[in-house]
């Protein structure tokens, strides 16, 4: 047996209805508040991944009791000394290869105080940390240096203000508002405007909320530059609401709707929600700008192929719906242009780069301009071989685009999608997919 898997796709356009997985997102920081909260939490996430399992073995390594049920998670929280959570002293916090667990984590940590190291694998240690890295010093905390592992941190860290520019991670914005309520003093997290990405901190907000702690956003005009301040006052307690659930996940849905766009029938996805704080919901106005047929009612989506001509897309808020996007681009036609791209150079591969050459090496004509991604429209996909490089969207974007390519698609380091969405050629299957999976 091989090391790596592979997927060969022969073209057959997918159709009909699959339900949307657990939100990775929301999971992450529901199962990080309920390790820190006062009382058990009963967490309904059907579906999980090797990310949210990363996040759910560090907070088992904190000390809290974290348990697979038949509908999710039940997590008994860090045990406490006089009411302040204790973790487990001198913990190794493996956050694989998830780049929201370590982000989220790190302020986390720091604001429990005591010993603890971070590590994690892939590009993990390469991905940014800065300025989150030197704000969490300026405020007491002590870290070895990044870029290696293991990480080593020693809180605790001081509240105030946390400032931070507006084109970095809003992971660090997340990881800095969760740790708040374990913060002496209240803690506030000033954001340089513009800001990308706020509809994920969007998501924090509204999960600390669940959890009783209320964050003030307020944007403000300090001379000629704006910010965001994201407030969590003195005094703050995260207390378990007993019972919560993750909702469906839109930026794994996107694939499914993608591919309806495409070619075929027709894709619904079920299970999420149309009023959700995921950013990423906007996948339904991007693929409608394509001239896709988009209809959405109750807690479904569908979207239907029609004449798809290029868009000029910005993508600041929503990068991670630049590999679904960019397969629909591909057969749209025109130009398309993707500004304000540069962020998916940070993520588990240069994104940039893996989606140009995935999609060309499948037929497609795309460059890189700058911090734009282009692609000119072809009238159909060849097929070819892909290598996903170890990074669970670009090979969900070549299988995407392999269902209506003219020939069949090999791609190459196919496993990586349990990152986020272990059964993937499995609903890719059940949506009419042809699909073989190996190891090479």
């Amino acid at each position: 047996m091989g090391e790596k898997r592979y997927a060969v796709i022969q073209p057959a356009p997918l159709a009909g209805t699959i339900p949307a997985i657990a939100s990775k997102s929301v999971a992450h920081r529901m199962l990080i508040l309920s390790a820190l909260c006062e009382g058990r939490l009963d967490l309904d996430c059907e579906t999980t991944s090797r990310d949210i399992e990363a996040t759910a073995d560090c907070m088992r390594a904190l000390g809290a009791r974290v348990a697979r049920t038949s509908r999710g998670f039940r997590v008994n929280p860090l045990p406490r000394d006089g009411g302040t959570p204790r973790p487990t002293e001198g913990a190794t916090l493996d956050c694989g290869e998830s780049g929201s667990t370590i982000r989220f984590l790190l302020p986390v940590v720091a604001a429990l105080g005591g010993a603890c190291s971070l590590t994690g694998h892939g590009r993990l240690a390469q991905r940014p940390l800065s300025p989150l890295f030197e704000e969490l010093v300026a405020h007491g905390a002590r870290l070895s240096p990044q870029g290696t592992f293991p990480l080593r941190v020693q809180g605790p860290i001081s509240g105030g203000t946390y400032r931070l520019p507006g084109d970095v991670s809003s992971q660090f914005v997340s990881g800095l508002l969760m740790a708040a309520p374990l913060v002496l003093g209240g803690l506030d997290v000033e954001v340089a405007e513009p800001m990308q990405s706020r509809s994920y901190v969007a998501i924090t907000v509204s999960s600390l909320a669940k959890f009783g702690v209320h964050v003030s956003v307020e944007r403000e005009v300090h001379g000629n530059a704006a910010v965001t301040r994201y407030s969590v006052p003195a005094g703050s307690e995260l207390v378990s609401p007993g019972v919560a659930s993750v909702e469906g996940d839109w930026s794994n849905a996107a694939f499914w709707l993608a591919a309806g766009a495409s070619c075929g029938e027709g894709v619904t996805v079920t299970g999420l929600d149309l009023s959700s704080s995921q950013g990423d919901r906007a996948v339904l106005g991007a693929l409608a700008s394509f001239g896709a047929h988009v209809t959405r009612g109750g807690d479904s989506a569908r979207c239907t192929h029609d004449a798809l001509r290029g868009r000029t897309i910005d993508v600041a808020d929503i990068p991670d719906l630049v590999p679904p996007l960019a397969a629909v681009a591909a057969t749209a036609k025109g130009t398309t242009r993707f500004i304000n791209a540069g962020r998916l150079r940070l993520k588990e591969s240069d994104r940039l780069v893996t989606v140009r050459d995935g999609l060309n090496a499948l037929g497609a004509n795309v460059s890189i301009d700058g911090d734009e991604l282009v692609v000119e429209g072809v009238s159909r996909l060849t097929g070819g071989e892909v290598d996903a490089r170890n990074d669970h969207r670009i090979a969900m974007m070549a299988a995407v685009a392999a269902a209506g390519a003219a020939g069949p698609t090999t791609i190459h380091d196919s496993g990586c999608v349990s990152k986020s969405y272990p059964a993937f050629f499995a609903d890719f299957a059940a949506l009419g997919g042809n699909v073989t999976e190996g190891w090479e």
